[in-house]
């Protein structure tokens, strides 16, 4: 076994002989069928300041540990590529802890397919990007993007365009220890530590093991006024990694087996609506701050009401029920197994398994009721029967979640009597198991390479809704309350919501590549089936997704299936006057639902000179319904155009050339993209839903460009920018017309009960900033690393009628008059700029080896408030919530190694 004394507390820079290793695709097929990030030893593929724009088909740029090293300690990896073009990250906190929301070309999170060592990380049931549970960034060999197309054996649902993968370090062959540690603004302190152990047997066979811990104040919420104390939200989050690398033979062949554990116990923070109105003098609640000062908010220390008196009806307070009191627990790992096997000579097999578990919720509360609730009012008995005879065993009166409150038909609080209300814990829970499978076999002959692949994938999602007590000062007594719910009287588990879904997708496809001398052709494509098992236990109230759940309480069930036969799901206007549609009300059921679908993917590459090429590329994406709009469907029924909601499809388009020598990388490239039947989503924090809408056709084009130059090795400049625009074709149809609608003019509306059509033709797709640049200069003087980044975001569309967002207001808050509909925002989230420094001291001159140094990192450097990321919506009456921008932060960290 070889030793090698460096002791590093963070990152140190990637020695130059590791970059003779190839760059990974998204799988270890991928990547061994490309074949075309080879880092030759040439500095011009080597890429300048850790960004390198590979020679491929397909619009990529990939950064190395060189630029990802100088970023922040523990941040996330979507806010590395922050710094690259046509992607747009807005992080909820400047430590990578607390979430964010990104978009690529414009797609946002959902329709761009993340991979980790070649496994899918969107979730399975919504295709969410969770950016707080990525991968230590000390660990990533590099992540590369493709803006705007994915990998032909790509195992998910929601690869609509982009990609972002990023692979693990493989074990040093040296045993080495590196320790990062940091501290900063906000109480911030993170501790990185990991071992390899070199060299372990005669058959080369090495490991690592790695953990990170990391705990801050949440960044607002946090001040303390005269007199109110904050409540002082935290985030804490801990991870462990490990790696097993065992080469075979000399052809490259290897198995290579990981582990990964990631826990977060977060507090929610910084969420207020997209509104800077006033009226009268009277700022509104949970409004945008307008100034810095606004902006750090006080959320002040509570207790939940611990009054319990006999025979009297005592009720819930609101402690507990803000945004910011919420905690946001998750528990994810996985296992992955890479390999590569050489058969024969030009034959090769890949084999990548994988294994992933996912325990979270949102957090979130509501006011449980002791006594039961009548299902039936309108029937015998009366209403009032269940309150003044809570126990009472008439059918109407039973146990349940029902209307959105449980009803536990038992004593809560210890009075002795059933005329209560108490706050309880009661989230939406996900449990997940998820199983897949990447193979493929590779043949190459002369200049002439094929290969067929197969993926596999089956993610087993349990969606619950338990509740449990709250602690006094409003925090959980356990973050997961599936782990011990509170029952009713008759010991049946209350739940807000109660489904199971087995999402499954069996994936057959093939590729070829061929070199005629300058010219390089790519095609592939590949056949997707995909099955949705669904299983809703619970009966459907209404079309945005809200249930009534008795658990195994049937005779609840029954009855309240009893006392609601029917629901409107429609409005036929072709009679005079417009009359309901009405449907049997959908109870507990299964529903399966199938997608099939052909994904084409072709490309090439032509060397006009030596250090000039130009690309091209065509890919079909899919992403079929998620397993919150298929429940939302559940409201219609089955056999109903409505309870069958289309899959999305693109047609992505991508044209470009590159420039490359030793001094400079040049890449600039133009894009169309055609959405069909574009799915749209917005989710509301208060009642936890999505609601999604039909853009129906969506047509998207842009630019994108990116230059790298180092004139001498001590220097470097990175520039890039981006360009985006979209066309919605139609209007699209978004319910009936209200009478307050025709006199606001919200949307194209006539009469009351009329179609009701947001003005969407022609216009934008909200959420996404119109055009995106920046660049980043580094510097070395002697033992001293300097450098600095910029990044300007445009401005962004909050609806998709591109008009400001109204309110109906009422002025003087007495009513009942007429209110006023006012302005309360803008068109656009304004523009914004932020920029960030980094410097590191190496202690070589001080005799402490060259992998000890100091490093310092301020992001957001001027403290500029702005817009965070934030769901576009449809219409101009409705007002999204959004994140504030985090704020200036200051990090240092000592790295030391042995």
């Amino acid at each position: 076994m070889k030793f090698r004394h460096t002791l590093a507390a963070s990152v140190a820079l990637i020695p130059v002989a590791l970059l003779s290793t190839p760059a990974f695709a998204q799988s270890t097929g991928s990547q061994d069928f490309e074949n075309e990030i080879i880092v030759t030893g040439s500095r011009s593929n080597q890429g300048i300041a850790g960004v390198v724009t590979p020679d491929t088909t397909k619009a990529k740029v990939v950064l190395t540990q060189e630029f990802i090293a100088r970023q922040s300690p523990g941040q996330t990896v979507n806010d590395l590529i922050n710094q690259l073009p046509g992607v747009s990250f807005q992080n909820n906190d400047p430590f990578g802890s607390a979430g964010g929301k990104m978009t690529i070309r414009g797609f946002d999170n959902t329709r761009i397919n993340q991979t980790f060592d070649g496994i899918p990380l969107n979730d399975s049931g919504n295709y969410a990007l969770y950016s707080n549970q990525q991968l230590d960034p000390e660990l990533i060999d590099q992540v590369n993007v493709n803006l705007g197309s994915t990998d032909v054996d790509s195992p998910t649902a929601a690869a609509s365009g982009s990609t972002v993968n990023y692979r693990t370090r493989n074990p040093s062959e040296e045993f080495g220890v590196k320790v990062v540690g940091s501290a900063g603004d906000f109480n911030f302190f993170r501790i990185f530590g990991m071992v390899d152990t070199g060299v372990l047997t005669p058959w080369g066979t090495r490991a690592f093991i790695s953990g990170s811990s990391a705990t801050n104040d949440t960044v607002f919420g946090n001040v303390d006024l005269p007199g109110v104390p904050a409540h002082r939200g935290r985030i804490n989050k801990k991870q462990f990694n490990g790696k097993i690398y065992q080469p075979i033979g000399d052809d490259g062949d290897f198995i290579a087996l990981s582990g990964h554990y990631n826990e977060n116990r977060n507090n929610f923070f910084g969420s207020v609506s997209l509104r800077d109105d006033t009226y009268l003098g009277r700022v509104v609640p949970n409004r945008f701050p307008l100034s810095r000062d606004e902006r750090d908010y006080n959320i002040a220390r509570c207790q939940i009401n611990t009054v319990a008196r006999a025979g009297q009806i005592d009720t819930a307070n609101s402690c507990g029920s803000t945004f910011d009191e919420r905690m946001n627990p998750s528990n994810t790992g996985n296992i992955r197994l890479n390999s590569r096997f050489t058969l024969t000579e030009g034959l090769v097999l890949t084999v990548d398994p994988s294994y992933q578990y996912t325990k979270a919720n949102g957090g979130g509360t509501a006011v449980g009721t002791e006594a039961r609730r009548d299902v039936n009012p309108l029937g015998t008995p009366a209403a009032a029967n269940c309150n003044t005879t809570p126990n009472s065993a008439t059918v109407s009166c039973q146990m349940g979640y029902i209307g959105g409150t449980p009803y536990y038909g038992r004593d809560l609080n210890g009075d002795g009597d059933l005329l209560d209300t108490v706050r309880v814990l009661a989230p939406n829970q996900t449990q997940t198991h998820r199983y897949g499978l990447i193979t493929g076999l590779r043949y190459e002959m002369g200049d002439h390479t094929f290969r067929v692949f197969y993926s596999w994938e089956r993610a087993r999602h349990r969606q619950t809704g338990q509740t449990n007590f709250l602690q006094l000062d409003g925090s959980p007594t356990d973050p997961f309350p599936v782990n011990d719910p509170l029952k009713d009287a008759d010991g049946n588990v209350l739940q807000r919501r109660d489904r199971k879904s087995i999402a499954s997708l069996n994936l057959f496809g093939g590729e070829y590549r061929g070199e005629f001398g300058r010219l390089t052709v790519q095609a592939g494509g590949s056949y997707k089936m995909f099955k949705r098992e669904l299983n809703n236990y619970c009966a459907t109230s209404s079309a945005t997704g809200f249930v009534e759940c008795f658990g195994t309480n049937t005779a609840g069930l029954a009855a309240w299936l009893a006392a609601n036969p029917t629901v409107v799901i429609g409005v036929d206007r072709g009679t005079t006057p417009p009359t309901n549609i009405i449907a049997p009300v959908q109870g507990p059921q299964q529903r399966i639902r199938k997608y099939n679908k052909f994904t084409p993917n072709v490309g090439l590459t032509f060397d006009a000179t030596d250090d000039v090429s130009i690309f091209a590329n065509y890919s079909k994406g899919v992403q079929v319904p998620g397993t919150d709009n298929l429940y939302n469907a559940f409201y219609f029924p089955a056999d109903s155009e409505a309870a069958n909601p289309k899959p999305e499809t693109t047609d992505n388009f991508d044209l470009g050339v590159r420039y490359t020598t030793s001094e400079i990388q040049a890449q600039i490239g133009g894009w169309y993209t055609i959405f069909k039947d574009r799915l749209a989503s917005s989710f509301d924090p208060d009642t936890e839903r999505n609601v999604y809408r039909n853009l129906g056709r969506v047509d998207k084009y842009g630019i994108d460009a990116t230059v790298s130059v180092r004139p001498i090795p001590e220097f470097s400049v990175t520039a890039f920018g981006s360009y985006l625009k979209s066309k919605i074709k139609d209007n699209v149809l978004n319910g009936l017309c209200t009478a307050q609608n025709v006199t606001d003019r919200a949307f194209l509306c006539t009469a009351v009960n009329g179609p009701a059509y947001a003005l969407t033709k022609g216009k934008r797709e909200s959420g996404s900033p119109t055009y995106t640049f920046g660049g980043r200069v580094q510097g070395t003087l002697g033992p001293l690393e300097l450098g600095a980044q910029v990044k300007r975001t445009g401005p962004r569309y909050v609806n998709d009628q591109n008009t400001p967002l109204f309110q109906s207001i009422d002025l003087d808050g007495a009513g009942p008059q007429p209110a006023r509909t006012l302005q309360v925002f803008g068109a656009k989230a304004p523009g914004y700029t932020l920029v960030d420094l980094d410097a590191r001291l190496g202690l070589e001159w001080a005799g402490l080896g060259d992998k000890v140094y100091f490093q310092f990192n301020v992001t957001n450097l001027f403290d500029k408030l702005y817009v965070g990321g934030f769901d576009g919506q449809l219409a101009n009456n409705s007002v999204p919530f959004t994140q504030i921008g985090a704020p200036r932060t200051v990090i240092g960290s000592i790295v030391v190694g042995f």
